[in-house]
Order: structure tokens, then C-alpha cells, then sequence
């Protein structure tokens, strides 16, 4: 099987503030050195990210620059500039040196109308600029418990795949994140998971076996300390784009951990 180093991707959604993001940074970069993980972030075993509301991006620069630690944010215009108020550009992305941006979270295409092919604009829009673009894909619990859930993912890769080649398709990462179990409690059985993973990875090979062979695809369905270790064992679940424990170091650094002994 081809290396995928795992990535943990910690989402802090609409969540956080100057003196909490200090303390919580503070303890993520030392029990990150704790696990020996104290290389820059692109060479540890385990990568490590947070993607953190916009007006916070100058902070977490500020803090986590030389540590193992990366950071992005999680959303980006589809636009490169102009009259589109309060939206944030991909170049003022790239001044905060971010590597990664989410898209498509399950969150923007509910509440904001986000559609498919406004994610592969956006995902196009990320790897122009040289980030690393998280792409979200996931069914409802109405879809899932009518068996939609290999359509529903599948026309949403669709939309992103019809935009990228091979060369493209190796830069992105993928998240499964079924809605039914984000901020619910309700986590998919590590079967389910691998179940979804696995045809998304298929799905991914019809453009190109080689690339989709190296694609990270992260599990975004409540992951937590409890789970990970069993959700990150399996074949084609390469990591997590993690929610709420992601805003507690401790729960983080568990699930970290969980990844560097899965390595």
C-alpha cells in the first residue's frame, strides 16, 4: 500500500478567542513535543493542523511558526478579489502563510447554499494559490437512511474531480464528514467509516490510481479519543478533520497520538 502520512486537522469552527487560543496553542505545541513530535510541520511522522476562524490567523501564525504544528483556515473565496463583502481571497490566505483551507464543509453548503460546483471553484481557487484544500463531502441522515450515501458523496466528488487532472487530483485532501454524526454524539462504526472511505478512494482512481493512492481521505464524523484508534486503523481512513476535541488539548493530543501509534 502506497505511504499516506495521517493528517489530524483540528476545526475550530466559529469558536475561540485571543487569550483561550494562547493557553490552547501553548498546550497543543508542548504536548506535541511531549509525544516527540517536535519537527517542523512538514517533516513529523503525524500531520498536525488547525484551521481557525480568519481574524485569528495572525495569532496562530505568530505561535505556531517553526513548530510541528501547521494551520489554515476554513474557507476561502471562490474569487480572486473585488466587490464580494466579507469574503477572504486566497492571496490574504497566503499572507498568513497558511497551508491548508477546508471546502465545502458540510456547515457552508447548509447554511450558506454552498453548491458542488461552487466547491470545485473554491478547491480550484486553493491549489492556485499553493494551499492544500480540504474537501468535505458527506450525506444527511435522511440520505444515509435511504441509501443515498454513495450518491450523495459521489456527485459531490463529481463536481470537484470534473475540475482537477492527476497532477491536481495528488495535492487535495479529502473528508468523509456524514452530517447525522457531527456535534451529535453519533459516530459511524469504524465499518461504516472504512465502507465510504474505501469508495470514495474508488471513485477517486477513475481519474488516476496513482494520485488517488496517495490522497489522505479524513474521517470528520466525531472522532474522539474513545474512537480514533479504531476509526485510524482502518485501510483507507487516513486521519481526522476533528471538531469539538480539537478545541481541548487534551482530547486532541489523544487523538494525535492515536495517529503517530497507527503510523
Amino acid at each position: 500500500m502506497t505511504y499516506r502520512r495521517p493528517l489530524i486537522a483540528g476545526n475550530w469552527k466559529m469558536n475561540g478567542g485571543l487569550k483561550t487560543n494562547a493557553a490552547l496553542l501553548a498546550e497543543l505545541t508542548a504536548g506535541m513535543a511531549e509525544l516527540g513530535l517536535s519537527q517542523s510541520a512538514a517533516a513529523t511522522a503525524v500531520g498536525v493542523a488547525v484551521c481557525v476562524p480568519a481574524p485569528y490567523l495572525a495569532q496562530v501564525r505568530t505561535v505556531l511558526q517553526g513548530s510541528p504544528v501547521a494551520w489554515g483556515a476554513q474557507d476561502v473565496s471562490a474569487h480572486a478579489s473585488g466587490a464580494y463583502t466579507g469574503e477572504v481571497a486566497v492571496d490574504m490566505l497566503r499572507e498568513f502563510d497558511c497551508s491548508y483551507v477546508i471546502v465545502g464543509h458540510s456547515e457552508r453548503r447548509s447554511f450558506h447554499a454552498e453548491t458542488d460546483s461552487v466547491v470545485a471553484q473554491k478547491t480550484l481557487r486553493a491549489l492556485s494559490a499553493g494551499l492544500t484544500p480540504i474537501v468535505c463531502v458527506g450525506e444527511t441522515l435522511a440520505e444515509r437512511q435511504s441509501e443515498q450515501t454513495e450518491a450523495v458523496v459521489g456527485r459531490q466528488l463529481a463536481a470537484v474531480l470534473a475540475v482537477l487532472d492527476a497532477a491536481t487530483l495528488a495535492r487535495i485532501v479529502l473528508a468523509y464528514e456524514p452530517v447525522w454524526a457531527i456535534g451529535t454524539g453519533v459516530t459511524a462504526t469504524p465499518q461504516m467509516a472504512q465502507q465510504v472511505h474505501a469508495f470514495l478512494r474508488a471513485e477517486l482512481a477513475l481519474v488516476d490510481a496513482s494520485a488517488a493512492a496517495r490522497v489522505a481521505i479524513l474521517y470528520g464524523g466525531s472522532m474522539k479519543p474513545e474512537n480514533a484508534a479504531e476509526l485510524l486503523a482502518m485501510d483507507d481512513i487516513d486521519g481526522g478533520l476533528i471538531g469539538g476535541a480539537a478545541l481541548k488539548s487534551a482530547d486532541f493530543l489523544s487523538i494525535i497520538s492515536a495517529a503517530a501509534n497507527a503510523v
